[in-house]
């Protein structure tokens, strides 16, 4: 892999056309492409249950890494990449809705409200920087960005149906049928009840980790491949008594990972902090800055020179007119969610976003969001049971 390699999403080849392609096989009217590979495995007949696995942060490289030649990369029938920016925000509301962040909203972990003059999280609905529950008696700004789910999608375009989906306890429930799993034993039980029920049945079985892992100990860690090595273990455990339940599990990733070498506190930048009239906002790997009208050029030098190993730096017209966030009728909350300029990580390093507000972070041995092939590209594994 060289140095600064970058992968962009391709929205004809991504986690997008994975869950398009499951809707397109239940029917639900859409517009987005199919994966065909997959489509045609898919209708050579009808299964009884559908599995679709989401392991948070397992990306292609850091499986083929760890686990070369095991049941996973074994069962591998594609490579797809994440959407933009690469983050458990943008893709699992990708997953769940079926749509590409442009039209959902849901674009990374930090957006600001203007409507409550915050920056909140969009997963836990907390500030993120003073962590406080946000709770309003006039607006639910959450109203602004909802979207339809595909367990509502199928369900509706295929009555007989069960769409279910199994989270960690900390998730919010997006289906009617959810059931928490805390740990990959529990998410294996769950599935394997399910499948042999006497329903037609579609599963979403996410997992946090190993992205949590990840985090913390980086992607060469003796953490990161022991939970690796027994997770796969115990997937191909479940696919074997899962044998004769006429079942399809299908396994990928939200998005991957890169290991970061440098960390800049955005605080500390003090010639970013001269350009900007507001806190910047997203993620550490995929930063939007609201930048002085009349520092404009001062500021693009500054990336241009300082950064450009690091850093790619779009105007906000440029990053929408490469469609980066997909295709389709753009959500209105987009422009508020996204200043005047936005960078996307290409090298190792990281600016974190932090406030004089709140306690300052912990380093992350290793995170996301860029367009590193790391970042961007995550495995399609199918296992027919």
């Amino acid at each position: 892999m060289n140095k600064n390699e970058i992968i962009l999403p391709n929205y004809e080849h991504s986690i997008l056309n994975l869950i398009n392609t499951i809707l397109k096989y239940y029917d639900v009217n859409t517009k987005y492409k199919e994966l065909p590979q997959l489509y045609k495995i898919l209708n050579e007949k009808k299964y009884k249950n559908i599995v679709l696995v989401v392991l948070d942060g397992m990306g292609e490289h850091i499986l083929k890494n760890i686990s070369p030649n095991g049941f996973l990369v074994n069962k591998q029938i594609d490579k797809i990449t994440s959407v933009c920016p690469s983050t458990t925000t943008a893709a699992m509301t990708t997953y769940y809705s079926g749509k590409p962040p442009i039209e959902t909203g849901w674009i990374a972990m930090s957006q600001y409200f203007k409507e409550y003059g915050r920056f909140i999280e969009m997963l836990r609905k907390i500030d993120s920087y003073t962590h406080e529950k946000i709770n309003s008696t006039r607006i639910d700004v959450f109203d602004l960005i909802k979207y339809k789910t595909i367990y509502e999608q199928i369900e509706m375009a295929h009555p007989e149906v069960k769409a279910y989906e199994i989270n960690p306890t900390f998730c919010d429930a997006r289906s009617k049928r959810n059931i928490n799993a805390d740990n990959i034993d529990l998410m294996c039980d769950s599935i394997k009840a399910i499948c042999n029920n006497n329903e037609k049945n579609f599963i979403l079985a996410y997992n946090d980790k190993p992205d949590t892992i990840l985090h913390k100990y980086g992607c060469t860690s003796q953490e990161v491949k022991e939970f690796i090595i027994d997770t796969e273990k115990k997937i191909e455990k479940m696919c074997k008594e899962l044998s004769d339940t006429d079942t399809l599990v299908i396994i990928s990733a939200d998005h991957g990972h890169k290991d970061i070498k440098s960390t800049y506190n955005v605080l500390e930048l003090k010639e970013i902090q001269d350009f900007i009239i507001m806190p910047p906002s997203l993620e550490s790997r995929a930063i939007t800055f609201w930048v002085k009208e009349d520092k404009k050029e001062k500021f693009e030098k500054f990336f241009k020179t300082q950064m450009k190993e690091e850093f790619i730096l779009f105007t906000k017209e440029e990053f929408l007119n490469k469609n980066l966030l997909g295709y389709g009728e753009k959500h209105p909350k987009v422009d508020d969610f996204i200043g005047n300029y936005i960078a996307i990580a290409i090298g190792d390093s990281i600016i974190k976003l932090d406030s004089n507000i709140a306690k300052e972070k912990a380093n992350k041995k290793s995170t996301h969001c860029g367009f590193t092939p790391d970042e961007m590209e995550v495995p399609l594994i199918l296992v027919e049971c």
